[in-house]
């Protein structure tokens, strides 16, 4: 559909402006669509898609958001250096402020280390539900503002401009979106405007805190050369690390090697590294819906009622699912658990739940719900679990509660499932399912 309004566009625009004096509105015979009718009568022309390759991206990240939110309920934690996360020796730094980041603290850095980077830091074990609270009401400012956005985390977005150039300027109204954000939620955020999610991803980086960046077309390679390749986003520690043991520390370096060598060296993430160091990324602003959802659901060939059973198989169901969050890199906030009696009598609950991708949360939500669902005592046909409003987000656990050896062991677990099989290793509680 959008391809067809260019065709046409571009077919009266060449038109109009070729025989302006000529056209009267008065004279036209053949129908032309409403769209270019007004375009006509106000003398305003959209650039067309196929004559324009221009996609102004906006990348919007709240600055330290865990934190911003802590600040913003309790004005005595302004200014001081805050740490969010568990309080345990074996805990993990969630958050830290940027008072605490002076010190060498960074999220996910073992919470003793921090401690002792920071003795004076105030330690706060954080609270989910507050937070995904307030991202909640971030996502809906945006969402009545914006043509076209993407949550990309708890507190990540992308918004797609295009067009938006034409009429207001894309620089001025990321300003004023930014404005209302924080007049309407009391948060900071900071945005990076660019033609395309990598550099704008990075120049919001540049720019924090509660800041704004814009890098103007053909500009792209000069402005990311100076920085270290470790801005680049997909670039972790492993491919840091062998980068600069190839003597490769700057992007500079990355932008002046020829892309076949890249990769050689690295295969296709060599060649995406490439890329992205020369500011080339065609990746699209995918339009959010807290429609999207993953489930499962099965169908018993024989009805039952069975408490132990039912309760392992949507054991068994939920760890599958959180599975492929993880494995997809998707957080999800909403868990939903269904069953259908035999005479197909239906029921479903939902309960809004953090964002999240642990199995042990999403697990015990889920017998939570079922306890209180299944309450007819009658022979049940079909189970399922759903889990709902996902948002794109690295791997999450509860970092506010779990030590390093639970992360590990998480990451040890997912490591095996993808090599040998999701079905191959499983927690005992959803394996009585096969003893049946």
């Amino acid at each position: 559909m959008r391809h067809h309004i260019d065709d046409i566009l571009v077919k009266y625009t060449k038109y109009f402006k070729t025989n302006k004096k000529k056209w009267k509105l008065g004279n036209i015979v053949k129908p032309i669509p409403i769209s270019v009718f007004i375009c006509l009568r106000t003398n305003s022309f959209p650039i067309p898609h196929s004559i324009s390759q221009k996609m102004p991206i906006t990348h919007m990240d709240l600055d330290s958001f865990f934190v911003s939110v802590e600040c913003l309920e309790n004005n005595r934690l302004k200014g001081k250096p805050l740490l969010i996360g568990g309080s345990g020796d074996r805990a993990v730094v969630a958050s830290c402020s940027y008072e605490a980041r002076s010190f060498g603290v960074h999220a996910a850095m073992p919470m003793q280390l921090a401690r002792k980077l920071c003795p004076d830091a105030i330690i706060l074990r954080g609270d989910m539900d507050k937070y995904t609270r307030y991202s909640e009401l971030v996502t809906s400012v945006i969402h009545e503002q914006a043509p076209v956005y993407e949550k990309a985390s708890i507190d990540e977005f992308y918004l797609d401009l295009k067009g938006m150039d034409r009429f207001f300027g894309c620089y001025q109204w990321a300003t004023e979106l930014k404005q209302r954000i924080r007049n309407e939620t009391g948060l900071a955020i900071s945005f990076g405007l660019s033609e395309n999610k990598t550099v704008s991803k990075v120049a919001t980086g540049e720019i924090k805190p509660n800041g704004q960046l814009q890098v103007e077309k053909g500009r792209e390679k000069i402005f990311l050369a100076p920085l270290h390749v470790r801005k680049i986003p997909m670039v972790g520690e492993k491919n840091a690390f062998l980068l600069k043991s190839m003597g490769i520390e700057k992007i500079m370096t990355l932008q002046e090697m020829p892309v076949e060598l890249m990769e050689n060296l690295m295969g296709q993430t060599g060649v995406s590294i490439w890329k992205k160091a020369n500011g080339i990324d065609h990746t699209p602003v995918v339009p959010y819906s807290e429609k999207k959802s993953i489930s499962s659901e099965e169908t018993f060939e024989k009805d039952t009622i069975d408490i132990n059973k039912l309760n392992s198989i949507l054991m068994s169901m939920t760890e599958q699912l959180g599975f492929q969050l993880r494995s997809s890199q998707k957080l999800c906030a909403c868990v939903a658990v269904k069953i259908r009696y035999s005479d197909f009598d239906t029921h479903s609950m939902q309960a809004k739940i953090p964002y999240t991708s642990s199995d042990h949360i999403l697990m015990a939500r889920v017998k939570e719900l079922f306890k209180k669902l299944y309450n007819r005592r009658l022979l049940v046909r079909l189970i399922g679990v759903r889990l709902s409003h996902l948002v794109q987000g690295n791997y999450q656990i509860d970092l506010f509660e779990d030590t390093n050896s639970m992360i590990n062991l998480y990451q040890a677990i997912d490591r095996m499932k993808q090599r040998f099989g999701a079905d191959k290793i499983q927690r005992a509680i959803g394996l009585d399912k096969y003893k049946q």
